[in-house]
This record gives C-alpha cells, sequence and structure tokens, in this order.
C-alpha cells in the first residue's frame, strides 16, 4: 500500500516570549478545502523541490571562499518565487541572511562548540560520545570537518525543526541549547555547506533522514529563498521505504538536488553513510570548508595528528626563540584553548562525565577541570539576587594561584554557565596592575543569559552586578594570601625611623637598624597561617648572596616576588623550606642582614684607608 501523501511542510512563524522561535506545522489539504490549517501567519518556504532557477551570470560563483566576504554577491533584481494559487503569500528568508547570521560567531571554536553542546545535550537520551575528525571528500578531494554522536537522532519532524530558523525544543534547565538558532549559525561559520545524516526511534518507528543547507547550492542557482531539500526513509521493516509527502516526483527531486550539490554522487553513496550510525544518532558533515585571507582553509588538520588548529591563531605563537617566561605563558592552557581545539574542549564543560566522552581525531579528551589544579584554594559563596520576585541562589566560587605563579602570571574567572565555559580566565582587574597575579577562579553563573554565540554574556544590570562582587573577591583573596607567593599585601608600610633614636650626629646605628629592619620582618609574617605540610614564606626583604669574595647584592621591589639564595633559586628544590618554621626562616633573614652590615663597614674601612693614601700621596707630590 503506497503511502499517505501529505502537502509540504511549511514554517510558520509566530510571535512568542522566545525571540525567533518558529514552529513546524504540516498542511493537510485534499480536492475540496485547500486552507491551511494554520493562522495567517507569515510562512517561510516550503521544503520542497524548487523551481528551476534561471541560469547564473557569468562569474556569479563564490567570489571567495572566505567566511567574511561570502556575503558579497549581487541579487538578481527579477528572482520570483513561483507563485501557487493554493499558498497563501509568505515572508522568504533570503540566503544571505544564512550568511549574516552565522557572523554571530566570531570564532571558529565557538562555533563548534555549538555542535558539542548539541551532543552533550543527547546524554539525556543516551548519548555516550561525540566524535570530532577530518575526513576526505573524494570528489575534489577536500577536507570535511565530521561530527557524530550516538545520541537519540531525530525523526522527520525533529530534522526539519533543527533545519529551521529559530526553533528550539529545548526547554530543559540543564541542556545548553536554548535559541534554536546553534545548528545554523555554527555550520554556516565553519563551512559554505553541510548535509545532515539522523536516525531515530519514535513511538516504535525506525526512521532515517537525510538534509542538505547548501549555501553554495542556493548563490549558484541564484535562489531569492532558503531552499533545504530533505529526504526520509522508513526502517521498520525489512527493506528501506521512502517517506513521502507530496508525490514521488518531489521526492526524487529531493534526492537529485542532494546528488547533485553533496560530496555523495550516488544513493548507495548516501546509504552507506548510515552504516556506523547504528539504530540511533546523528552525523553531520560540514563541506567546501572557510578560507582565511590567504587562501588557505582556517582549519588546521595538519600541524597535529591529534588536534585541530586553528591556523592563525597558532601562526601567532610560533616563533622559533622565545624567553623562559614567554614559553612558559604561551604553553598555559589559557593561551593554547585559542589555538588548538583539544586545549579548548578540555575546559569547556565544567563537571566531568561519567559515561560520555569527546572522541577529537580518535583520542579521547582529557578532560581538566581548573579549580582542582590551584594552590591556597578557597571558596567563597555569593547569593545574587537574580530578580525582584525569584529566590536567592548560592553561587560557589573557587578561587585560588595557578600551580605555574611562579612562571605564569595568568589570572582570571572562568564562568560557566550550565556546564558549559562561555568566559574563560576573564580579567575584572586593570591592566598594568599587580592586584591578582596569577589568582584563577571558577564559578558556575545560571542566573545570567550568556549571548547567542555563547561567548559572552548579556551585559545587563546582573551581569554587572556580578563583575564587581568578582573584583571584590578577588581583592580580599589578594589582601589576605599575596604573600603566600612573595608579595606585599596591599597597604603595608614599612615602619619609619623615628628621629628621637638616630645617634648624636643624626645617623642610625647599625644597631638601630638591625632592630628596625627585625620589627619590618616580624610585621610582615604578622597574622601568617602556616599549613602543616608546607610553609610558604614572602615579604619585600633585602636579599643577599655572598660568593666568599664579593658582594652580589640585589634589591627587590616592592611588587616582585622574592627570589634569591635565601629562599633558594629558581630550579632548587623547596624540601628545606618546608622543613622550617617560621621563626628559623627569620632568623636566617636577620643573621643575613646582620652578615651584609658587616661587609658594608669593611666597605666604608676600605674606602676610608684608599682616601688616606690617596691624601697622603697628593701631599707628597706637593712638597715635591
Amino acid at each position: 500500500m503506497p503511502p499517505k501523501k501529505e502537502a509540504p511542510v511549511v514554517v510558520d512563524i509566530e510571535s512568542s516570549d522566545d525571540e525567533g522561535s518558529v514552529e513546524v506545522v504540516r498542511r493537510v489539504a485534499d480536492d475540496d478545502d485547500r486552507k491551511p490549517a494554520i493562522s495567517n501567519a507569515a510562512r517561510i518556504a516550503a521544503i520542497a523541490p524548487p523551481p528551476p532557477p534561471p541560469p547564473a551570470a557569468a562569474g556569479d560563483g563564490l567570489e571567495s571562499r572566505s567566511f567574511w566576504k561570502a556575503g558579497n554577491y549581487a541579487v538578481a533584481p527579477d528572482m520570483k518565487l513561483a507563485s501557487d494559487s493554493s499558498l497563501l503569500e509568505y515572508a522568504r528568508v533570503h540566503p544571505k541572511f544564512l550568511h549574516s547570521n552565522a557572523t554571530s560567531h566570531k570564532w571558529a571554536f565557538g562555533a563548534i562548540a555549538e555542535l558539542l553542546d548539541n551532543a552533550v545535550d543527547e546524554i539525556r537520551n543516551g548519548a555516550t560520545f561525540v566524535k570530532i575528525d577530518k575526513i576526505d571528500i573524494l570528489k575534489d578531494n577536500s577536507p570535511a570537518l565530521l561530527i557524530q554522536d550516538d545520541g537519540g537522532g531525530m525523526d522527520p519532524d525533529g530534522i526539519r525543526k533543527c533545519m529551521s530558523l529559530g526553533y528550539s525544543s529545548k526547554k530543559s534547565n540543564t541542556t545548553i541549547g536554548q535559541y534554536g538558532n546553534g545548528f545554523k549559525t555554527s555550520t554556516m561559520r565553519l563551512g559554505a555547506d553541510v548535509i545532515v545524516f539522523t536516525r531515530a526511534i519514535r513511538a516504535g518507528r525506525a526512521t532515517q533522514s537525510i538534509g542538505l543547507l547548501s549555501y553554495t547550492f542556493l548563490r549558484t542557482t541564484g535562489q531569492d529563498d532558503v531552499i533545504v531539500p530533505m529526504i526520509d526513509f522508513d526502517i521498520s521493516g525489512h527493506w528501506t521505504e521512502p517517506i513521502i509527502y507530496g508525490s514521488k516526483n518531489d521526492w526524487s527531486a529531493n534526492l537529485q538536488t542532494i546528488l547533485e550539490w553533496s560530496p555523495f554522487a550516488s544513493r548507495g553513496d548516501l546509504m552507506q553513510q548510515f552504516e556506523d550510525i547504528g539504530s540511533h544518532g546523528t552525523k553531520v558533515l560540514i563541506y567546501n570548508l572557510w578560507l582565511n585571507d590567504e587562501g588557505i582553509y582556517e582549519l588546521s588538520f595538519d600541524d597535529d595528528e591529534e588536534d585541530i588548529m586553528l591556523r592563525d591563531e597558532a601562526n601567532q605563537g610560533s616563533a622559533t626563540s622565545l624567553n623562559k617566561r614567554t614559553a612558559a605563558v604561551q604553553a598555559h592552557i589559557s593561551y593554547r584553548l585559542r589555538y588548538s581545539l583539544r586545549a579548548y574542549a578540555s575546559i569547556l564543560y565544567l563537571r566531568k562525565f561519567t559515561n560520555f566522552k569527546i572522541l577529537l581525531r580518535g583520542k579521547p579528551v582529557d578532560q581538566y577541570i581548573i579549580a582542582d589544579d590551584l594552590k591556597y584554594s578557597k571558596v567563597v559563596s555569593y547569593k545574587p539576587l537574580a530578580a525582584a520576585a525569584s529566590k536567592e541562589v548560592a553561587v560557589e566560587t573557587t578561587i585560588g594561584f595557578i600551580k605555574e605563579v611562579d612562571h605564569v602570571g595568568i589570572c582570571g574567572f572562568n564562568v560557566y554557565h550550565k556546564n558549559r565555559l562561555i568566559r574563560p580566565f576573564w580579567k575584572v582587574t586593570s591592566d598594568g596592575s599587580s592586584k591578582g597575579y596569577g589568582v584563577v577562579g571558577v564559578l558556575e553563573a545560571n542566573f545570567i543569559e550568556p549571548a547567542h554565540d555563547k561567548q559572552d554574556f548579556e551585559r545587563s544590570s546582573l551581569f554587572i552586578r556580578l563583575e564587581a562582587k568578582l573584583k571584590q573577591i578577588l581583592s580580599e583573596y589578594w589582601k589576605s594570601y599575596c604573600h603566600l607567593i612573595g608579595y606585599q599585601p596591599p597597604g603595608f608600610k614599612a615602619q619609619k625611623v623615628q628621629k628621637g633614636n638616630l645617634s648624636p650626629m643624626g645617623v642610625e646605628t647599625n644597631a638601630q637598624k638591625q632592630s628596625r629592619e627585625s620589627h619590618h620582618l616580624a610585621s610582615v609574617y604578622e597574622g601568617v597561617q602556616l599549613n602543616p605540610s608546607t610553609v610558604s614564606v614572602a615579604a619585600n626583604v633585602r636579599q643577599v648572596s655572598i660568593d666568599g669574595q664579593s658582594n652580589n647584592r640585589k634589591e627587590l621591589s616592592v611588587n616582585q616576588p622574592i627570589v634569591g639564595s635565601a629562599m633558594g633559586s629558581e630550579n632548587a628544590s623547596t624540601n628545606g623550606i618546608e622543613s622550617m618554621s617560621l621563626d628559623q626562616i627569620c632568623d636566617e633573614n636577620l643573621q643575613l642582614f646582620m652578615r651584609l652590615q658587616g661587609h658594608k663597614e669593611k666597605e666604608t674601612e676600605l674606602l676610608e684607608m684608599v682616601f688616606f693614601f690617596f691624601g697622603i700621596h697628593n701631599l707628597f707630590m706637593q712638597c715635591d
């Protein structure tokens, strides 16, 4: 029995609280009544075979494969959609909107993260992995980006909602996606074309569907409407049967369009793509990847066989000779996430997955939990009032020093939303300030809304209050703990020598100076609570290194950490320091000061002798 014919699918844009939300509905027509069973609202192009387009003008192909120039092409002024007396007038979306909509993603990794979010949201439907890899297109030997998961997949209605603009069925408090725009913006940001293969089981019916969103097809054929060819199959029985909406000719026309503009030349090639999907899951293949301004692929698959790099960002840090500090900064994850997808994916989610893996080019991504790798960490509770009628929610911020604080001054807060990283290493202090050196924080701020590209937050009053609160948390932590890494606490002032304590000649005596410096050390260490297993010492004191024959003295500024022989060299082990008590360390520093003073006295005596003999020498010269 042939499947029941149904009218084409149309997209009905209705007003709602969610900006840009749409609803996919079916319109069933019969011979007696062709009125649509929906309200008289603006509608966007049916996913049906398009009318034959006019021939493209000479030179009207893709002028540039660079994403930021892909929207620059002429629009044919005389393009008209074939009229159908049975259809009401409806608003159309020009293909240029696909490009302008995708410009919300300034960063290519942000677009990939959107697709990873879709897979992570499928954990609730049984997903255990998401795979990101590069495959080669046989038609033109070009690279393509593959993203595949084993989640619940999409039935024919689901894939149409996915391909529609602004529709989102994710209303859970735990799912990351919410705007219904991420798939379109992310895929079109990474490449000109995307083809989707998906399998699902709904109400005992197993289906598989294919959908093609091709910017190349729309531009080259001169379309003035977004046409998305799709075909569906029922695989519940022993063989695959097409699911036909409209007519067999419509179905065949959609298949022919997919074969002409996709990387696959035959129906058999298309069916082969389902072999590794299993009974349910989704495979997204993005091809005709964008190039940079130099005509090279924006994504680099060759620099690291286990990673995907952003070519332009990676080249900025490829200097052959780097000093030690610069090399340490570039090795830190806060720098590597700018160009390494493996580094970015490792911190993309706040909590570790229990039964889910991110497979990047065949190798699992090791999740890096920033809060677990901080020194002298503490948890600060903060209760923002999200709205006048809402309840207070406790937000816990973990703050501490990065373990590489001795060599790297990276700082900032990593702010997550619903487990997803939105702002990495957000610096809330002013540039040039030493406050917060090496201090990193982690928090999950579900009470504020992220921007559409999920790389920042909406600039609301809640966000401004959060920024002020983070500045306060940082300031209080720095004041209490900065001495542990060798910085002087804010507001600290060394004791000044009073006039009454000077010698009769108005000069501070050696004993008075040693006593003052002793009080100075005592005031620095006052109030320090020592960890039983680790004793970290800090003070802005004068360090002296004696090599036996010369006095090499180094004075440290008030904003630099202590480095020197008294505390051990940069490469020396800290085991000796850890076993010393606070009094022993203070005594050792006092002894160094006393030794320094002794050498200064000897230096003065030698200078006096030199001047004495020099005077005698001049006296004899005058006598002669």
